[in-house]
């Protein structure tokens, strides 16, 4: 029988506990790399985080009272709900009972939610997930200048143009521009709708509950005196026109205007100011054209002289075809 030496013994000893501590080692890395964010508790910060209020926030989509939500959480479907807040803002969920979700992002809504079941001891690492289903209470106000004025839901994502589109358009007397005020910080921001659709598509900004889309009366000018229709002109090329633009909406002067009298009366802090025009050297092109304001009174004035001659005019006129008629009769005999 042939004995083991005990140094043999120590190096065999040796080599055993290397190996088994790589074969345990090797699981244990690949573990780290391979196991699921739910399995390690490494999820998105979203869903993970104790504090409601640290969660990734869009300040513009809230939720809010009367709203209907929905509740999904990953691998779990008999936790999937679809509940309508009350009208304080309050919702009840299963295991983990009331809670006030209104004022709160979608994503802070999920953080809270995760960590109550996670704090029930009903789910280890809770992914959940909310959306926001009808809004109540939070819709977009389109007022002014449009064909239905209203109220219009924005869930899923809607645009101004979408919107505009929801209440029938604007009218014939809408300006060149839209103002919209924000819910989110009472802020307000002026987006042109020019003619050119280019611009306006570039200009199509997205929309959120309880925002106010404003579409203000289009400017108007006047046009008054001896033209051919006095009157108030919409400002429609995007907001611009030029007073020899207005004149030719007014049917241009008449034959008896005095263009060398014209008057521009234009609104000041103190009251209307009154501003000579030289309306004979633009009709002659000699004087540029003058771009007018919202609220501008042009006046075109009448000649007495060319009045008093047209007046006049008939009755010359008869009594010279009355001293024709004499004259001949008086030839033929």
């Amino acid at each position: 029988m042939r004995f083991i030496s005990p140094n043999l013994l120590y190096r065999i000893f040796v080599i055993v506990t290397i190996t088994v501590a790589c074969l345990l080692g090797a699981p244990a890395e690949a573990g780290q790399t391979s196991a699921s964010p739910v399995a390690t508790g490494r999820v998105n910060s979203t869903h993970t985080t104790n504090d409601p209020a640290s969660a990734p926030a869009d300040p513009k989509m809230k939720i809010g009272p009367g709203d209907l939500i929905e509740v999904t959480v990953y691998d779990e479907a008999d936790l999937h709900q679809i509940v309508r807040l009350n009208d304080v803002g309050d919702g009840t969920f299963s295991f983990i009972g009331s809670l006030h979700l209104a004022g709160l992002t979608t994503g802070q809504a999920e953080v809270l939610i995760a960590r109550k079941l996670k704090d029930g001891n009903y789910l280890l690492a809770p992914q959940v997930g909310v959306i926001i289903r009808e809004y109540s209470t939070q819709g977009v106000s389109v007022l002014g200048e449009v064909k239905t004025p209203g109220v219009y839901n924005v869930a899923g994502g809607q645009s101004l143009l979408d919107v505009l589109a929801a209440a029938g358009g604007t009218t014939t007397l809408a300006g060149a521009s839209v103002t919209i005020q924000r819910a989110a910080d009472a802020s307000t921001v002026t987006i042109a709708l020019l003619q050119d659709a280019h611009h306006s598509l570039s200009s199509n900004v997205p929309l959120y509950p309880g925002d106010k889309v404003i579409v203000p009366r289009a400017g108007l000018v006047y046009v008054l005196g001896d033209v051919g229709r006095p009157g108030g002109f919409i400002m429609e090329n995007d907001g611009q026109m030029s007073l020899l633009q207005a004149l030719a909406m007014a049917g241009g002067t008449t034959h008896t205007s005095s263009t060398n009298g014209s008057r521009l009366l234009r609104k000041g802090p103190s009251g209307y100011m009154d501003v000579p025009i030289e309306l004979n050297k633009m009709l002659k092109g000699k004087q540029g054209d003058v771009q007018l304001q919202a609220q501008d009174i042009v006046y075109i004035p009448s000649s007495n002289m060319k009045t008093a001659f047209t007046k006049a005019a008939p009755a010359m006129l008869a009594a010279a075809s009355g001293a024709l008629g004499s004259a001949v009769y008086v030839a033929a005999y």
